[in-house]
């Protein structure tokens, strides 16, 4: 059994938010593999289904973003997995949006999300994909690559321009995670990160 969770924050109010870029990357994912989530265990919102020939949880955790580690931590008890089978989509101020980042473990990065999950997971060491969303731009500047962590910014919504880039990259999240679980974590890494993960 493999769990790829998306984060992002529940309730209409934050859907289209930068924040929630991990909740549309796993709606994504279910729709394309026919995978309904439409079931609650626990703190999330999940679907099981298969993909690239194995067993999946789908999930989208019902805490707030900054308690997402509540969620993760029941999910992973109930799925009786190790932590080399989680997998966390999440959006990341730190790269362009549109880009990709696949680490096999690391720290939160100033992610109050992924910080929740290894707090309560006690290891930092899961698999996770990082979409980027940044670079924030002040009164239409961009900030000279140096990204200003605000929350106006991750909790915003995407500009008509911006959507474009994202309805182009939930389909490469989805290829990647595919690739993660056909292939291994070590070739994804290879492919996406590579070239870069940006779109061509």
């Amino acid at each position: 059994m493999k769990l790829i969770v998306g984060l992002g924050n529940p309730g209409r109010i934050y859907v289209n938010s930068r924040h929630n870029l991990g909740f549309r990357c796993v709606n994504f994912i279910a729709q394309q593999y026919g995978i309904s989530l439409d079931s609650r265990r626990g703190k999330a919102r999940i679907g099981v289904g298969k993909i690239a020939n194995e067993e999946v949880i789908l999930a989208k955790p019902r805490t707030f973003m900054n308690h997402s580690g509540d969620s993760v931590v029941q999910l992973v008890r109930f799925a009786e997995i190790s932590l080399s089978d989680l997998l966390i989509i999440y959006d990341d101020l730190d790269f362009p949006l549109g880009t990709l980042r696949i680490r096999e473990k690391g720290g939160a990065g100033g992610h109050n999300g992924m910080r929740s999950i290894i707090w309560r997971l006690g290891s930092e060491d899961f698999p996770r994909i990082r979409v980027g969303v940044g670079p924030v731009q002040a009164n239409g500047v961009p900030d000279s690559g140096k990204v200003t962590k605000i929350p106006a910014y991750v909790l915003g919504r995407f500009s008509s321009e911006e959507m474009a880039i994202v309805n182009d990259v939930c389909p490469r999240v989805a290829e990647a995670a595919h690739c993660i679980l056909a292939d291994g974590i070590s070739a994804a890494m290879n492919l996406y990160n590579a070239r870069g993960g940006a779109m061509e």
